[in-house]
């Protein structure tokens, strides 16, 4: 699967697959050509990587900054560390997209919609 950090737009409706009935990608549009889903493959949430951040350090008091008086960690403020993204692999495909013969084209794509930003983006592709 080929790696991306492309921003796509998406519309959410009813694809085969979905247990979420509704709010999967019912279509994306990537490099000005407009993909239609046929099957949801997997879909799932992650949230970001928390125990890698400095906010965590300060806690575990590894690394953390202090003030020169008292010697006290310095507070800083928290961040959302439990962002999400739901990330979706589906099957999309493009009718008569100018294959060898005409005929469809088809590929599997992993999109992914961040919940800090409300952006979508496509991550990878296996076409």
């Amino acid at each position: 699967m080929r790696r991306y950090d492309d921003p796509v737009e998406v519309r959410r409706g009813w694809v085969d697959g979905a247990l979420d009935a509704g709010r999967a990608p019912e279509q994306f549009l990537w490099r000005g050509r407009l993909w239609k889903v046929r099957a949801v493959l997997a879909s799932w949430v992650e949230t970001g990587a928390w125990w890698s951040s400095a906010e965590v350090d300060a806690v575990l008091g590894t690394d953390a900054p202090t003030t020169a008086e008292s010697g006290a960690v310095a507070v800083r403020s928290v961040p959302d560390l439990l962002g999400e993204r739901e990330l979706w692999r589906v099957e999309a495909g493009r009718s008569g997209a100018g294959g060898p013969g005409g005929e469809a084209i088809t590929g599997v794509f992993e999109l992914t919609f961040d919940h800090d930003d409300g952006r979508w983006s496509l991550v990878g592709c296996d076409d």
